[in-house]
């Protein structure tokens, strides 16, 4: 079994991105790690090219600065960088990796065992992991349906496919007609860190890629502007490889006691209250699980 690791890449460094630390947590169990590298203002590709690792493979990529946003697939730029790198894997598997994701080191042999036990298994296209999206400070995270609570991350490398934005995949049926992959789960999950660089990054993150997703510009980012009602204490040990980048804090993070509910975190609030009364699952999910 060959797995390629992917991610695609820009301006990583003064954004704020653990790009570093995310690629080596996932380097063990990939025989390759596929690099969409954009046109960078900073050290990225001098602190990738640090990793020294021969399994890191660069491509130079170049993103489309006049695409659309007036139409209803945003954010395809992101899509094309992510597609880009996954046409170069030549794995069995291909492993995608945002900048901001880590694997936490005991996962690793689940998540080995996960693409062993399904690889000839045809009928599972895409391996789905659970998600720890932490907010504010390494001792808090989001938990709400606004907040994807799984995706695929792991894709079969020998069916048509492709990404449409930065978060999922489409598997085609025909040469007009995608459908969501159909999935089992690893039982691992995704570290993700997006929401605990500075603000300062966060805003200048927002400047650089807005355009990519919306003609409006970039919204004003405050951490503490946040429905209390979703974060929750993080108790569990955080991935060894991310513990020098985590900033140190004390307790969980606090919202703004003056934060006046948006309308959509009210609909996520009643949504989590379904959740508690009957159980169920309400978060987005973009795939299909037949395992």
């Amino acid at each position: 079994m060959k797995v390629s690791g992917f991610t695609f890449i820009r301006n990583a460094q003064i954004l704020g991105y653990p790009f570093v630390q995310s690629i080596k947590s996932v380097l063990p169990i990939v025989d390759e790690f596929i690099i969409s590298l954009g046109p960078c203002e900073d050290e990225t590709e001098r602190m990738i090219k640090g990793i020294g690792s021969a399994k890191i493979k660069i491509i130079h990529t170049q993103w489309n600065e006049n695409m659309r946003t007036d139409v209803k697939l945003k954010g395809f730029v992101y899509g094309q960088q992510k597609s880009i790198a996954l046409f170069n894997c030549t794995g069995d598997w291909a492993f995608y990796l945002e900048s901001d994701e880590v694997i936490h080191e005991d996962d690793l042999p689940v998540i080995r065992a996960s693409m062993e036990k399904y690889l000839h298994d045809d009928r599972v296209e895409v391996l789905v992991f659970d998600y720890i999206h932490f907010y504010g400070n390494r001792n808090t995270y989001a938990w709400s349906p606004g907040w994807y609570r799984k995706a695929p991350r792991i894709l079969r490398n020998n069916i048509p496919s492709w990404a449409p934005k930065g978060l999922f995949f489409i598997v085609m049926e025909n040469h007009k007609r995608g459908r969501y992959p159909r999935a089992a789960l690893t039982g691992a999950n995704i570290y993700h860190y997006g929401w605990v660089r500075s603000e300062e990054q966060m805003k200048l993150k927002t400047q650089k890629v807005g355009k990519y997703w919306s003609d409006k510009g970039s919204s004003e980012v405050k951490y503490s502007n946040i429905d209390s009602a979703i974060l929750r204490e993080f108790k569990g040990k955080h991935p060894a490889v991310i513990e020098g980048w985590l900033p140190e804090a004390k307790g969980i993070f606090k919202a703004a006691p003056s934060h006046k509910l948006s309308k959509r975190e009210i609909k996520h609030r009643i949504a989590l209250w379904v959740e508690s009364v009957l159980g169920v699952e309400l978060s987005k999910k973009h795939f299909r699980l037949v395992r």
